[in-house]
């Protein structure tokens, strides 16, 4: 007789398993008609959009970054502890041949569009097939997401819902204006989409119809795809005329310190203090009085460059410093022929991004700009580096290694 009573809390606790996702689901469509709805209406979209876009959609618990509802964000334990790479390991052959072989294939091949496309927006096409050919592999990368599951999910219970909220009002503006059906709504697991991996906000900002079809559609018209990547890059301040950068050596008399964005001299000023071309060549004569910024991705332990403003419009695309840079050194490959940097990239690498946060927070608390304590170097923690080296005695070499971390905490 005592065994009745334990089989029907066992019963019950079976019955019970699957009732955490159910809650979920019925609060996601709760949230939908009670809150999100009244926004979407009030910014003009029908019901017949919204019914549509939303058919058959649940959270996907499988993406990554969500916050299970009642829950306070907590930081993944395998996020905490990933390696940050070798910066050097960016621009593996494998991965960057791929995208310059490709680029050059399609250059041929989509020669007069490109030609009127860098005539209207001012972007050299090299530089357009190296971000078509990085983002997705030249619209050979499938997009395997819904769209709306996507984002619906992401603003109902993500770490950044605000974002991805305005992200997925803009995602229902697209249908609701025509410029593409519910089910061309594909998207990566973080919401960009079509061939550019076009935010939804930079889709209606950018995209443009550029076959004369009487949409834009970044999924399937090549045209459309390049010209609207050169918009994107364009509204965001492409300087006609001018190329990213130039790759140069950095003498031990100019501080790696000196890197960024808002230190920027005019390349003359970084030649008369010793910065050269490598490869023995001169700055262009029509360069030396425009302004410049040193950028060392890995600090001393890899190669070095005066980059032009054009190099921050590319990180417009995708905030990280070697993402730029590929692009930079990948349009020039499908230009000119491959050919690696001339500089090497050093062993260097490999720390724990906590490593790399605990450094970054040890330097906030002595007063240095880090940018954020995100445990990645961007240029704003590799100066900072630099600059408390060069005060404690140290040779500046501006990226973090076992040795600083050690020191620092």
């Amino acid at each position: 007789m005592t065994l009745l009573p334990l089989f029907a809390a066992f019963v019950l606790f079976l019955l019970t398993l699957p009732t955490r996702a159910a809650p979920i689901d019925d609060q996601f469509q709760a949230w939908l008609q009670n809150d999100l709805w009244p926004e979407a209406k009030a910014k003009g979209i029908s019901r017949k959009t919204f019914d549509a876009a939303f058919i058959g959609v649940k959270p996907n618990l499988k993406l990554p970054d969500l916050v299970m509802p009642g829950e306070k964000p907590a930081t993944p334990q395998k996020q905490h502890q990933a390696e940050f790479g070798p910066p050097g390991a960016y621009f593996a052959e494998k991965i960057i041949g791929a995208v310059t072989s490709g680029g050059r294939a399609r250059k041929s091949a989509n020669a007069r569009v490109l030609g009127l496309i860098e005539k209207r927006y001012g972007v050299p096409g090299e530089i357009v097939l190296a971000i078509w050919g990085r983002e997705t592999g030249f619209g050979a990368a499938k997009m395997p997401y819904d769209a709306f599951e996507v984002l619906g999910t992401k603003a109902f219970m993500s770490t950044k819902k605000d974002f991805f909220r305005t992200e997925l009002l803009a995602a229902l503006e697209i249908v609701e204006r025509g410029l593409a059906p519910v089910g061309a709504m594909k998207s990566s697991w973080a919401g960009a989409l079509g061939q550019p991996q076009f935010m939804p906000t930079s889709f209606l900002k950018h995209a443009v119809d550029f076959d004369g079809d009487g949409r834009a559609d970044i999924w399937n018209s090549t045209p459309d795809v390049l010209a609207s990547i050169a918009n994107y890059l364009a509204h965001h301040g492409w300087v006609r005329g001018r190329g990213w950068g130039f790759e140069v050596t950095v003498p031990e008399s100019v501080s790696c310190s000196l890197e960024g964005p808002d230190q920027g001299k005019k390349i003359s000023q970084w030649a008369a203090m010793g910065i050269k071309r490598v490869g023995g060549k001169s700055f262009p004569t029509s360069e030396l009085k425009a302004e410049g910024f040193l950028l060392m991705p890995a600090g001393r332990s890899g190669p070095a460059f005066i980059a032009t403003p054009n190099l921050y419009v590319l990180k417009e695309y995708n905030t990280s410093d070697l993402y730029a840079l590929f692009i930079g050194h990948g349009a020039d490959r499908i230009a000119n022929g491959d050919q690696n940097f001339s500089g090497s990239w050093g062993q260097v690498g490999d720390l724990h991004r906590s490593d790399i946060a605990a450094l970054q927070r040890a330097l906030e608390t002595k007063g240095y700009d880090v940018g954020s304590a995100d445990g990645l170097p961007g240029f704003k923690t590799r100066r900072s580096i630099g600059k408390w080296q060069e005060k404690n005695g140290l040779p500046a070499t501006c990226f973090p290694d076992a040795g600083l971390v050690a020191a620092l905490k």
